[in-house]
């Protein structure tokens, strides 16, 4: 039987930390996730890197501090897929007075230890050209600094790091029952491979919204803890307006919602929040979400949208610590770890809640709580360290990124710009001593080359056009008709290889 210290269950952005995490300490680790990695919750965020501002609403101060001190570490230690993002709030259609906008911006700006990003600052609308986009530019506004992550390839990243320490990630496998033998877990995984079973001194359950049904797979394992299952709703549309900020729009239900360049060609618009009683797996938007956004939208921009307009939109479940609230806005975001391990029997550690920004820290923290388990392990480490790609000189893109266009005057400077973001240094283990296209392999479509797909295949577990079109990359949103079917019958090829 096959064995390992950790058996981490779920491959989205808190099991890849944990199993990142584990791994630099010198324990065996294998991390499940029965679809790809980052295929839901993930994946479907509005992919920010953020402190929360509105969470000081709801008195979550120590959330948003640990939140804004992970924010710049986390820019460093992937400068690739993180970078600053500024944001205007205008005043105009606020349910808040400005007063209470201006505190809260002014403990956000100084309660995380900000360092490198730019401070607030008041505008005034109709003398800025950030308020250019705005139907209504009467008033002030109000602009703050957070951060951008491209979210599925942050958990690819972090699963690469912890396969390159030693760890096995195995993707299309499910965790299908467990039971303790002795100081250890007997767990029955079910693959590709078809049934097997595996010994575990701990057990992680990160499964995201499947977090209860998972517990309900191990026998003799219980907790008093729930998850509380929300959906957030996201529509891409043409792009609104020029310029790379964003906006923090406040509507009359106090809720908030975010415009964002996306893809170049692109804004994001979102999110919703709605209770969600189904049961867990893929969701999707809703055309009363729909409506609201586009209504939230409308109110402050002068450029009017309609169901028209939409290009994409993407749904996902967030597997929220059930805090009884009674509004789905107000639930917390904050996490909770909860280990079973009756009279000192071989634990299991159950992860509720949670948010992107945080994830390292709650792997540091998942690390502490299991730490009596394993006394061999080594200390905390992931605090500064690079992502795979993101060990650039001095963390900066645009040095980099010049130094790639200069050393590849063959290749487009779009393209490379493209490989830069997603792969950072890795990009030359892609482009090797390529100069030309043609080295490069056939072009699939929008640039997405033959030698790219080998090495997703080969590196980051991709197995379908879904996984590099919409998890590894963005391109579905750029490439001509086709284009999927291509890359199927491509990947397909390579697998009966």
């Amino acid at each position: 039987m096959e064995s390992c210290d950790l058996l981490i269950i779920g491959g989205g952005i808190n099991g890849a930390g944990i199993a990142r995490d584990a791994a630099g300490r010198g324990l065996k680790v294998m991390l499940v996730e029965q679809h790809d990695l980052a295929s839901h919750t993930s994946s479907a965020s509005t992919k920010l890197i953020h402190g929360g501002l509105r969470y000081l609403e709801y008195g979550e101060v120590r959330l948003v501090r640990e939140a804004l001190a992970e924010r710049e570490r986390l820019w460093g230690m992937a400068p690739h897929i993180i970078w600053p993002l500024r944001f205007v709030i205008p005043q105009t259609h606020s349910p808040r007075p400005a007063w209470m906008l201006r505190a809260g911006l002014f403990l956000y700006d100084h309660i995380g230890g900000r360092k490198r990003l730019p401070a607030t600052r008041t505008i005034a609308l109709d003398r800025s050209p950030l308020g250019d986009a705005l139907a209504d530019r009467t008033g002030r506004g109000f602009v703050y600094s957070d951060c951008w992550v491209e979210d599925s390839r942050l958990v690819v990243l972090n699963a690469l790091d912890a396969a390159e320490r030693g760890a096995r990630v195995l993707t299309h496998t499910s965790f299908a029952a467990a039971r303790r033998e002795g100081a250890a877990w007997a767990a029955v995984l079910e693959g590709d491979g078809g049934r097997r079973e595996v010994r575990a001194r701990a057990l992680v359950n990160a499964a995201g919204p499947w977090v209860s049904e998972v517990i309900g797979r191990i026998a003799g394992a219980h907790t008093s803890r729930r998850v509380r299952l929300v959906k957030g709703s996201h529509i891409v549309v043409p792009r609104l307006y020029d310029g790379e900020h964003a906006f923090l729009l406040q509507n009359a239900d106090r809720r908030i919602m975010f415009a964002i360049p996306y893809e170049g060609r692109f804004t994001l618009i979102g999110t919703t929040e709605e209770a969600w009683d189904g049961p867990a797996g893929p969701a999707a938007i809703s055309s009363g979400e729909v409506r609201y956004l586009l209504d939230g939208a409308n109110r402050y921009f002068s450029q009017q949208l309609s169901e028209a307009d939409l290009v994409w939109s993407y749904a996902g479940i967030r597997p929220l610590y059930d805090d009884s609230s009674g509004n789905a806005s107000a639930v917390t975001r904050d996490y909770v770890l909860d280990v079973d391990a009756d009279g000192g029997s071989a634990p299991v550690l159950s992860v509720f809640g949670g948010k992107i920004t945080t994830y390292r820290r709650l792997a540091e923290q998942a690390m502490k709580r299991l730490a009596p388990f394993f006394p061999e392990a080594g200390p905390a480490w992931t605090a500064g360290v690079a992502l795979p790609g993101g060990d650039m000189p001095g963390g900066d893109f645009a040095r980099f990124a010049d130094a790639l266009l200069a050393s590849h005057p063959g290749l487009p400077p779009t393209l490379l710009l493209r490989l830069a973001r997603a792969y950072g240094t890795r990009v030359t283990r892609l482009l090797k001593d390529a100069q030309s296209l043609d080295a490069l392999g056939e072009d699939l479509g929008g640039g997405l080359t033959t030698a790219e797909l080998d090495y997703l295949a080969s590196t980051e577990w991709a197995r379908s056009a879904q996984d590099v079109l919409y998890r590894r990359s963005k391109l579905g949103l750029h490439v001509p008709q086709g284009t999927a079917e291509r890359v199927e019958a491509y990947l397909a090829a390579k697998g009966g290889k």
